[in-house]
């Protein structure tokens, strides 16, 4: 791994990673955390919002695909992120927590980790970040799949605990 690709980077770039990554970590801890609707777990979803929104718009200043006056299918991504995070927040507002749940997951499938799975594509930026060296692609691909294990059992374990009893609506398990 070596952040030198990153470091030689437009700033569009730069802001883009600054801003993605700590709404990829976020995102994960907001979908595995048991304390939904709780006064902090409303707190870090605006914070991760305002993240994807600005992740969004910053990848409207990246032209690095050019296939059609310097825009690319993946901005198209990024329009349909900008509305699906206007309408996680607006859903929430209004009560609809299946909408704002349904939204949310759709938005961190898609504007974390398709888009992100992009990025890893060979000749981009965050390929020749991750994977500079012969034997990167092997620990990324361990370290994503601990990733996805951990994500699971995290996910069992709360569905069990749901259907034990030991998690109620007011723990955030409200339909």
């Amino acid at each position: 791994m070596t952040l030198e690709p990153l470091i030689q980077a437009s700033a569009a770039v730069q802001f883009h990673v600054l801003t993605v990554v700590p709404a990829a970590v976020l995102g994960a801890y907001l979908l595995l955390s048991p304390k939904k609707g709780k006064p902090a777990h409303r707190l870090l979803g605006k914070i991760w919002l305002t993240l994807m929104v600005l992740t969004s718009f910053s990848s409207f200043f990246i032209h690095a695909l050019d296939l059609w006056n310097g825009f690319s299918p993946i901005h198209l991504l990024s329009i349909l992120t900008l509305a699906g995070c206007f309408g996680a927040y607006r859903a929430a507002r209004l009560g609809n927590i299946r909408l704002h749940r349904w939204i949310v997951g759709y938005l961190y499938i898609g504007g974390i980790v398709i888009a992100g799975g992009f990025t890893l594509m060979p000749h981009r930026i965050m390929n020749r970040v991750l994977l500079s060296e012969p034997g990167d692609a092997i620990v990324l691909v361990s370290l994503l799949s601990g990733i996805v294990l951990v994500a699971l059992a995290c996910l069992t374990l709360r569905k069990r605990k749901a259907r034990a009893g030991y998690i109620t609506k007011a723990d955030g398990m409200s339909q």
